[in-house]
């Protein structure tokens, strides 16, 4: 999903954000941008990786940042990433977590009646402002969404 949201808007300039609490050995690509106890934030560099991070900077994000935090620490970390950030770039940002703390511009859940969930996402569920079957995803030419005065938003149909 980030990645096609990259892809559509190429010209926009995006940085993309993945942010995850499982502390798994860092690979190749990623530059250190602060590492502590209790979480790290890195650059993606390699686009050539099959990894999340990587194909977000395959798929145009001018900036891809990547950062192992648990939930306690979260938002403190996409604040520090922020910072990281010039004023008014739009960011695509894949943490389900984060959205208990923050309302983004478009929220975006994706779901599948033949994958199996690796994340329990039911009590965000309530909260998207657009939902897709991954099995209808790959029929959608554009994703209904843009970015207008500094902000994303949902499109009407």
């Amino acid at each position: 999903m980030a990645c096609r949201i990259i892809e559509q808007f190429g010209d926009l300039n995006i940085t993309a954000i993945k942010i995850t609490p499982h502390f798994h050995e860092t690979t190749p690509g990623l530059k250190t941008i602060f590492e502590k106890k209790s979480y790290s934030i890195y650059e993606e560099t390699n686009s050539k990786l099959s990894k999340d991070t990587s194909r977000m900077l395959h798929s145009g994000a001018v900036k891809v940042y990547f950062a192992k935090v648990f939930d306690d620490r979260l938002l403190f970390v996409f604040n520090k990433i922020k910072d990281l950030i010039p004023k008014g770039t739009p960011i695509i940002c894949e943490s389900p977590a984060l959205r208990n703390y923050i309302e983004p511009g478009v929220f975006v859940i994706m779901s599948s009646e033949t994958t199996n969930k690796r994340k329990d996402i039911n009590h965000l569920q309530d909260l998207p402002h657009i939902m897709f079957k991954l099995e209808e995803f790959n029929k959608i030419s554009e994703i209904p969404i843009e970015f207008e005065n500094g902000r994303w938003q949902t499109i009407s149909a």
